[in-house]
């Protein structure tokens, strides 16, 4: 089980990496989410919309109503140019908290 703590953190990257390869809608989002993640992450709409919101609030994403196939309306969501820029800084930072983890966790591995 991942904690909320890190599951928060990693929320904001993890959607705009899903909008960085085109458009999507919520549930859409949520079910990428719990597949790449091997089911390890289990985002509800609870949690995912606000975070949607203020993501289009800060001009990261857009969104625009669509009717899916079945003509049920749907919120589509891009990635804006800010939130490319914002990706790519989250991806080094997260790069440079991963380092910092396996270099402290690899002595421990070798001391096994």
């Amino acid at each position: 089980m991942v904690s909320k703590t890190l599951m928060a953190a990693s929320t904001r990257p993890l959607i705009l990496a899903i909008l960085a390869g085109g458009k999507n809608y919520g549930y859409s989002i949520i079910q990428k989410v719990k597949d790449i993640s091997g089911g390890h992450l289990e985002w509800t709409d609870g949690m995912l919309y606000p975070v949607l919101q203020r993501m289009e609030m800060e001009n990261l994403i857009t969104s625009n109503w669509k009717l899916s196939d079945g003509n049920r309306p749907r919120r589509y969501y891009t990635i804006t140019d800010k939130g490319r820029d914002e990706l790519a800084s989250e991806l080094i930072s997260w790069r440079y908290i991963w380092q910092a983890l396996k270099g402290l966790t690899d002595p421990l591995k070798a001391g096994d």
